[in-house]
Order: structure tokens, then sequence, then C-alpha cells
């Protein structure tokens, strides 16, 4: 199934992308075109093929077949490092700091290593203006500005959930693909975490793509849904389209 919008300009796409392991078809020939600016929630049943085709976005995974473009430019034959420094961010499931480092310290080498590259860690950050008023933005923008000093690994999970989307920030990607980002957390916090991602988004203006299980949360941030289903991408649409759809409800939501 292809999902493509002639409305608006398209600022990443799947084209064909499919990924087989021995016999098994985890993606199958999943094409998705993303104009600039919108939030994209992907979702689907476990088992679904929704972070192997994140894998497969971010360069982790090499595809059977079909390419992924940013900004019209052919990603496919790039490795994760290289889609970054084009300006495609990842998140994961699992948070990804240094639990030694401060927060600031966490989120001032993530700028530093945006800025120069794997060469950044030979100079000092220290007297680089430029590097420091980043990490300072990031984490202010994550509602960790407070936190600076404090250990990463000292964090509650939910703040660094936070600071994974701070080091993220510091990259400064154009798009950001965000695997679960309320993986986790109490739900107490959830709303706390969505006020974030809504932050990100309207503050930036950034085009986000998102895995998520929560559907309010899928329903309430989201400008589009696609659907993954035994790897096939079975709906593109609004969020009250989709929660319609007879089909997406029946195998997915398990109503009728």
């Amino acid at each position: 199934m292809s999902a493509e919008r002639p409305d608006g300009a398209n600022i990443l796409e799947a084209r064909g992308l499919s990924l087989r392991f021995g016999g098994a078809t985890i993606v199958d020939d999943v094409s998705l075109a993303i104009p600039e600016g919108l939030f994209v929630s992907i979702i689907g049943p476990n088992g679904a093929g929704k972070t192997s085709f994140f894998n497969l976005l971010s360069g982790l995974y090499r595809p059977t077949a079909g390419r992924v473009l940013l900004d019209g430019a052919d990603l496919s034959g790039l490795p994760p490092a290289a889609r970054v420094r084009r300006g495609l961010g990842r998140s994961f499931q699992l948070t990804s700091i240094f639990p030694g480092l401060s927060t600031f310290e966490n989120a001032r080498l993530a700028a530093q290593a945006a800025r120069a590259g794997n060469f950044a860690f030979w100079r000092s950050a220290t007297r680089d203006r430029t590097v420091r008023e980043r990490a300072v933005w990031a984490l202010e923008t994550v509602g960790l500005r407070g936190r600076d000093q404090a250990l990463a690994g000292s964090l509650a999970h939910g703040d660094k959930r936070k600071l994974d989307l701070a080091l993220l920030l510091c990259g400064e990607p154009r798009v950001l693909l965000l695997d679960e980002p309320t993986a986790g957390v109490s739900a107490e916090e959830v709303p706390i975490m969505l006020d974030v991602i809504h932050q990100i988004r309207r503050v930036e203006g950034k085009t986000i793509l998102m895995v998520e299980h929560k559907m309010d949360v899928v329903h309430d941030l989201s400008d589009r849904v696609a659907v993954l289903a035994n790897g096939r991408l079975v709906a593109y649409d609004t969020p009250a389209t989709v929660m319609a759809d007879p089909f997406v409800r029946s195998a997915y939501l398990g109503v009728t």
C-alpha cells in the first residue's frame, strides 16, 4: 500500500521498503510520504513491524528492497550516524544516556558532537558558547533546566526519558523518530511527557514520527496515523478516520 500526499512538500519518504529475514517478511513493501511539519503516529499490533520500520528509516537495518529519502536525497546507503548528520534523529525504547555524568554534561556532549562530528571530543566545549547555549536550551525545552547538575543515572525514569529527548534535540534534527516515548513512564508522568513532545512540536515545528501503543496519546498528538499489520501499511489517514475504519477496529482495537 502506498501513502503519498501531493498537497505538501514531503520531507521524509519511504518507497517500497521491505525487510526479510530468511523466509519471514518483517516489513512488506511500505511506502509512506511525510510532509514537513506533520506529526504522524505509527500503530499496530505486536509484531506488526513498527520498530523494524523505524530501524530501516534510521539505517540500523539494511532493507531487502526499497529506499529512504530525506528532502529528496536518497539515504539508503548511509549508516545511522550519517543520517543523523543529515537531520534524521532517532530515540529508542531504552534510554541511551551517560549515567555517571550530569544532565548538562550529557546534553553538552550531544551538542558538541552534533556541531563537529567525531572530532568534537578533541576540542574543549567549555568555551564554545553555541554548544553550551544549545545544551541549556534543550534541557529547558524538555523541563530539566533545574536539574542541570544532577547525575543522569539518579534521575527518575520519566526524567531520563526527557533527557533522552534533550539529547536528540541537541543534534538539531529536522525529523524526529520517537519509538514509544512514554514506555515505562508512570501514569502520572505521561501527561508531562506529552506536554514536552507538544512543546517540541509547537516551538520547533519539527516533523515527528512516533510509534506509540497508547491510543489516547495517538489521538491527541497526531495529524495522521499510519497502521501496520503483518508488516504492511493498511491505513494512513486522520486519527478519527483511522479509528473508525472497520479493519483497524477489528484487527487492532479489538472492537467491531
